[in-house]
C-alpha cells in the first residue's frame, strides 16, 4: 500500500489551512502596499551559482541542490537548486532589471523557499517567506520604514507581546575587537554569539572556545552580555518601562565599550539614526536594541533586525542592511535592505493562540441548493446562477439524493440555509427555504431569497 502523507517537512494545506494563510497574506499586502511597495514574484529554480555561498557556512549546507538530468544524471552533479530566500532572487532581479526599475525599487514578495533543514516545531523544508525589501538607497530612513511596516503587520494580526531586536554589524565588528577577538575570527564568534537565545550562555562560551576564541575575549564578550542582559531585565520589570531611553543608554554603554574604533561607532550612529526616525513613526517602544543579534547570513553589511516573541523557540522572522549583495551579480553596488516574515510560523503561533477570527474558518457558502430529482437538475442549477449573481455563496448538492442526506450535508459544513425546488415549487415559480439554524421552512417567491438571506 502506497505511503500517502507527504514528504518530510512538506505539508498538505486543506481548506481552513489555506483561509487562514490567506488571511495573513491579505493583511501583509495590505499594509505594504500602504507603504508604497509593490509586489514581485520570482522562479522557484535557480541557477545554482546564483545561491551559494550567499548564505553562509551553515546556508550552504541547506540548499536543496537538483542534480543535472538526461545524460548528465549519472555525474550526480547539480547545476539548479531551489531557491533558499526571497533576497538573492531579488538582488539578481534588481541586477538584470536595474535600468527598468525605478530608482528607489520598493516590492514585497510572498512565496515559498526551500531549506533541506532539520524539521522541528514551527519549522519546515518548505515554507512561505514575506519579504519586504528597499533597493537604491542608504538612507536610515528605510530601515525604519521597514520596522514600523513590520510592527504595522503584527499590530494588525493581533500581537501585543513582540519585540523588533535591532544590532547592526559594524557595532558587532567593533565590540569583538575591542573583546579581543582576531579579524580572522569574526565569523566564528558571531555564529555562536547568535545562539545565546538557544543555547544560553554556557552553551555559547563552550562554541566559542571549540570555535578557537580566547578565554580573554569569551569572558569580554559575555560579560559584555551579561550587563546589557542585566539592564534589559530590569527595565522590563519596571511599571513605567520606557524602551526609547533604555536603547539610548545602551548605544552609550556601547560607545564607551567600543572606544576610538571607527567602523563600530559608525554603526552606532546608524542605530541612533533608526531609533529616531522609528520613535517618529510611532513604534520606537517595540523596538530593542540586541547586542547578541547576529544573524547567521553572511551578506549583512549593516543594520540587522528580529522579531522576538515570549515563549517561542526562534523568531517570526528578521531581516538587515545588504548593501554588498546585488553587486554581486553585476558592476554596480546598490545599496538595499529588507526584512522577511516567516509566514508559517506566524500562522502557527495565531493557531495556537486563538488568535484567528471566529468566522474565517468553515462556512464557505451562504445557501445551499438540493437536487430534487433527476428531472430537475437543470432548474437547480439554474437557481444557483440566479442567488450567486445577486453576491451569494451558492453551493449545489451534485446528485439526487434523500433529502435528508442533502440537508445533513449542509449541516456538517455549517451552511445557514436550504433552497429546494420540489414538483410543487417548480410548477409554481416558487423555492422552499429552510433556515438551518432555527429549523424553520418556508415557500417564498424566488425573488424574495436574496432579501430573507440578507436580512437575517
Amino acid at each position: 500500500m502506497a505511503n500517502t502523507n507527504p514528504a518530510r517537512g512538506m505539508r498538505d494545506f486543506l481548506p481552513a489551512d489555506v483561509r487562514r494563510r490567506n488571511y495573513v497574506i491579505n493583511i501583509v499586502k495590505e499594509v505594504y502596499e500602504r507603504y508604497g511597495f509593490e509586489p514581485l514574484e520570482t522562479p522557484a529554480v535557480e541557477n545554482i551559482e546564483t545561491l551559494m555561498g550567499k548564505y553562509g557556512e551553515e546556508g550552504n549546507q541547506l540548499i536543496f541542490k537538483i542534480l543535472k538530468r538526461g545524460e548528465h544524471e549519472k555525474t550526480g552533479e547539480a547545476d539548479l537548486a531551489l531557491r533558499y530566500d526571497l533576497t538573492v532572487p531579488l538582488a539578481r532581479v534588481v541586477a538584470e532589471y536595474k535600468n527598468e526599475l525605478p530608482k528607489f525599487f520598493k516590492r514585497y514578495q510572498i512565496q515559498p523557499v526551500w531549506r533541506a533543514d532539520r524539521p522541528a516545531r514551527g519549522r519546515f523544508r518548505e515554507f512561505y517567506q514575506c519579504d519586504v525589501d528597499v533597493c537604491g538607497s542608504k538612507s536610515m530612513v528605510v530601515e525604519a520604514e521597514l520596522c514600523a511596516a513590520v510592527s504595522d503587520v503584527l499590530v494588525r494580526l493581533g500581537f501585543n507581546d513582540f519585540t523588533i531586536l535591532l544590532n547592526h554589524r559594524q557595532v558587532l565588528a567593533g565590540i569583538l575587537d575591542a573583546a579581543g577577538v582576531p579579524t580572522e575570527k569574526h565569523g566564528d564568534a558571531l555564529v555562536a554569539l547568535d545562539k545565546l537565545g538557544k543555547i544560553k550562555r554556557d552553551g555559547v562560551a563552550k562554541e566559542l572556545e571549540e570555535r578557537g576564541i580566547t578565554s580573554e575575549a569569551s569572558k569580554s564578550l559575555l560579560g559584555l552580555t551579561d550587563t546589557i542582559g542585566g539592564a534589559i531585565a530590569l527595565t522590563a520589570m519596571m511599571e513605567d518601562s520606557n524602551l526609547n531611553k533604555l536603547n539610548k543608554d545602551l548605544l552609550d554603554y556601547l560607545s564607551e565599550f567600543i572606544g576610538a574604533h571607527e567602523v563600530g561607532q559608525k554603526g552606532l550612529d546608524e542605530l541612533g539614526q533608526i531609533l529616531n526616525f522609528v520613535e517618529a513613526n510611532n513604534a520606537g517602544n517595540n523596538i530593542l536594541v540586541d547586542v547578541t543579534l547576529a544573524r547567521g547570513l553572511s551578506y549583512y553589511t549593516g543594520a540587522i533586525m528580529e522579531i522576538s516573541v515570549p515563549d517561542l523557540a526562534g523568531s517570526l522572522g528578521g531581516g538587515g542592511r545588504y548593501d554588498g549583495l546585488i553587486g554581486m551579480f553585476g558592476k554596480e553596488e546598490i545599496p538595499a535592505c529588507g526584512f522577511s516574515l516567516g509566514l508559517e510560523r506566524i500562522i502557527v503561533v495565531m493557531t495556537e493562540r486563538g488568535m484567528f477570527p471566529d468566522d474565517l474558518i468553515g462556512v464557505n457558502a451562504d445557501v445551499m441548493v438540493t437536487i430534487w430529482n433527476e428531472e430537475s437538475v437543470a432548474d437547480s442549477l439554474a437557481l444557483a446562477n440566479e442567488l450567486r449573481k445577486s453576491g451569494l455563496r451558492v453551493e449545489v448538492y451534485p446528485e439526487a439524493d434523500k433529502l435528508g442526506k442533502q440537508f445533513k450535508y449542509a449541516s456538517v459544513k455549517g451552511i445557514n440555509y436550504v433552497c429546494t425546488l420540489g414538483d410543487e415549487e417548480r410548477a409554481n415559480n416558487k423555492v422552499a427555504l429552510k433556515n438551518m439554524t432555527t429549523g424553520e421552512q418556508e415557500t417564498i417567491e424566488r425573488s424574495e431569497i436574496l432579501a430573507k438571506i440578507k436580512g437575517k
